[in-house]
């Protein structure tokens, strides 16, 4: 036998010996770290802003949340959603104001003219290692005034071989604050701030001018005096506003008023690291229970436990059903439960959701591709997990989202707007006919609860059961919600002036306008569903599907007649919705967020009310009445609340939805080494293929040995 024989047998032979390896093959993460206490995500979309004066997308929220630490947070058990301090001592204090600065009981209705919420964090936080704080021996800042030579050899922020920490002060909480009014960072919530924080114009316009030839250049914003801003001590803060603005909490939980310390906004402007993308954007420096380890937004992100981290404990108590639940088991142990967690790029669903089926994801949402997979209905219509999903052990977790998809009415449009009988009449008769039960089951996979008001549950003010119930558009019938019948509706449209759809006065049938920004996948049937829902009324409607540019060119002006629109809650707060159909806030006039332009004096004044009382029995009356109002006027078809499901696998625990909350990672366990064998299980290799191919080959290579052998003798004879 040859060397080239020999050679192609002992290659046959290593590869029958590797198919007795039972390791899968198939695992796209980093070998060696199956059992560890690691969790496994993704994202789909490349993070644009991880400064969080910028950022506001939940896709960048779900690594800046982990990092940066605002004053408060929510519970991360507890509902209703209940603010408890973070960073913050206990929860701001509150003292009201008259114009002269002395102070005025809280309970006064009238004089209060401004109100300051003081806040005091706990000492001994310290931020995460970093080069801003990197300090020689004469503790001089290593890296505060570098020349764009010295960074020849630096290309990722792991290139500078020191770091430092210092600890959080309140200073830092006051510094983020100045960066919202800063006219050359662009907050998305510059806005909304400037109407409530005392001083925010002055200081912007402060700020502008005094770096107006240094827009790019680092601007020590420490100098600049803000009137409503004030340090007390070094761990004692206060924010001052105009009147009263109970919701201003919320926002001390959100990532905008985390603390942001001068050095890092210093170390990243000097010159030369922006086109390294050194940057805010690109290294965040925060306190959080984690820090961004690795950023390669074309394949992943991964984050790290912050080694500075100043210790947290998982909650202690919650709902009444989370003991049952196991969500108590890591009671009072110390946070964040994972070491790591990988993020990896997935652009697309069906590569995500196979591999969460091998389990080299721990949890996945359900989208539309996957349900029929995934959720399966019973008898009684209950949702449940089909046989495939049990036999992974695989649950599901499903929540009603604090958010609302509506159809809305343009108010300004002279046939279904307006205050008139006749309009009224026509928007509660297309809010019968517009079946949104039917909607929910065929475009949304079931999920989703029809909408009675703005407020969906969790929100205070939503009320269930028949008495929330809005009476123009449904009944109340056996404990149930009955959408009422079709010939109600007709019999409202015949009161409109619009029997059987044509127009009493013209005898022209009734053509309405949906607009639209574009047609995506699918929309050809739910335009086709939804003619199908006016022509129950007579009505002709005619589908008006521009490019989004346009669409929102139309919203602006206030000439387009009916459109679909939505909104999710930036806090668990009834002014977050209610203030979608303030009349001051109107888009055309305005340039606000109440899309329909909706005005109605009542509502206006009750609203400006109710947003300025706490939650209580009084707040609840102001409420029902606002919503009775929006019932009968009807501006909006009510539309539907969606309904998140979650799938996670057996080895992932603490899983509780928070619709609220964005840092949520330090809360979740894993079992790796029940990962680890469900892995092996799941994606054993598959050896007969290759066993079968080598004996094939093995078989065809037989005669050409055979004839080598013969030729040989034959040579020697």
């Amino acid at each position: 036998m040859n060397d080239r024989t020999l050679l192609f047998l002992q290659f046959i032979l290593v590869c029958m010996l590797t198919a007795c390896d039972s390791e899968p093959w198939n695992n796209p993460h980093a070998g060696g770290e199956e059992s560890l206490n690691i969790v496994y995500s993704s994202f789909s979309e490349r993070p644009k802003h991880l400064d969080p004066v910028r950022s506001y997308s939940s896709n960048e929220y779900q690594f800046l949340a982990q990092i940066y630490e605002p004053p408060l947070q929510y519970h991360y058990l507890k509902r209703p959603y209940t603010l408890v301090p973070l960073t913050a001592e206990h929860l701001p204090r509150v003292r009201y104001l008259d114009a002269a600065g002395e102070p005025v009981p809280s309970w006064r209705t009238d004089g209060i003219a401004y109100s300051e919420y003081i806040v005091t964090i706990k000492p001994g936080i310290h931020y995460q290692p970093h080069p801003a704080f990197a300090k020689d021996e004469q503790g001089r800042a290593r890296y505060l005034e570098l020349q764009r030579e010295d960074l020849k050899d630096v290309h990722v922020l792991s290139d500078f071989v020191h770091t430092g920490t210092r600890e959080l002060v309140a200073e830092d909480y006051v510094y983020q604050i100045k960066r919202i009014a800063s006219p050359f960072l662009h907050s998305p919530i510059a806005g909304v701030m400037r109407e409530y924080i005392v001083g925010f114009d002055a200081f912007r316009n402060q700020a502008g001018e005094r770096y107006r030839d240094q827009p790019d250049a680092w601007h020590d914003l420490r100098e600049l005096v803000f009137a409503g801003l004030y340090v007390d001590d070094r761990y004692t803060y206060r924010i001052r506003i105009e009147g009263k603005y109970p919701q201003l909490v919320f926002w001390l939980a959100m990532p905008f008023f985390s603390p942001m310390p001068w050095e890092a906004e210093k170390f990243y402007s000097q010159p030369g690291m922006d086109e390294r993308n050194i940057s805010l954007n690109w290294y965040p420096v925060g306190t959080g229970p984690f820090m961004l380890a690795e950023n390669n937004p074309n394949l992943r992100m991964v984050m790290e436990k912050n080694p500075n981290f100043h210790g947290e404990r998982y909650p202690s108590e919650g709902e009444p059903q989370d003991r049952g639940n196991g969500l108590l088991a890591d009671a009072g142990k110390e946070l964040p439960l994972v070491h790591k967690a990988v993020y990896s790029l997935e652009k697309e669903n069906i590569p995500y959701w196979n591999k969460f089926l091998q389990g080299y994801y721990d949890a996945s949402g359900v989208s539309s591709d996957s349900f029929d997979q995934a959720i399966q209905f019973g008898s009684q219509g209950d949702i449940q997990l089909t046989d495939r999903m049990r036999e992974k052990d695989i649950q599901l977790e499903t929540s009603v989202t604090t958010s609302i998809l509506y159809m809305g009415f343009n108010m300004l449009d002279p046939v279904v707007g307006g205050d008139s009988e006749r309009a009224r009449l026509l928007r509660r008769a297309i809010s019968i006919a517009v079946d949104y039960e039917e909607y929910i089951s065929i475009f949304a996979n079931g999920r989703g609860i029809p909408a009675q008001s703005p407020l969906p549950p969790g929100i205070f003010g939503h009320v269930e059961g028949e008495a929330g119930v809005n009476p123009h558009v449904y009944d109340w019938v056996n404990g149930e919600l009955k959408r009422k019948d079709i010939r109600y509706a007709r019999q409202l449209m015949a009161e409109a002036g619009y029997e059987d759809g044509f127009d009493r006065a013209s005898g022209k049938q009734l053509v309405l306008y949906f607009d639209t920004p574009g047609a995506g996948p699918g929309a050809k049937a739910h335009f086709s569903w939804l003619r199908k829902q006016y022509q129950k009324l007579g009505i002709q409607l005619v589908i008006r599907a521009t490019d989004y540019n346009r669409f929102q060119e139309k919203m602006r002006k206030g000439t387009g007649q009916i459109f679909q629109w939505g909104w999710n809650a930036d806090y668990p707060d009834p002014e977050n919705f209610f203030f979608l159909l303030y009349g001051p806030n109107s888009k055309v006039q305005h340039s606000g967020e109440n899309a329909t332009n909706y005005q109605n004096p009542e509502f206006d004044r009750l609203f400006e009310q109710m947003k300025n009382i706490g939650n209580g029995p009084h707040r609840m009356q102001v409420i029902q009445e606002m919503t009775r109002i929006l019932q009968r006027d009807a501006p909006w078809l009510w539309g539907f609340h969606p309904k998140a499901f979650s799938l996670f696998h057996s080895w992932y625990r603490n899983v509780k939805p928070n619709l609220m909350a964005n840092n949520v990672l330090k809360y979740k366990r894993v079992d790796g080494q029940l990962r680890e064998t469900r892995r092996a299980e799941w994606n054993r290799p598959r050896y007969w293929p290759l066993i079968i191919l080598s004996g094939v080959l093995l078989i065809s290579f037989v005669p050409a040995v055979i004839g080598f052998y013969r030729r040989e003798r034959g040579t020697l004879r």
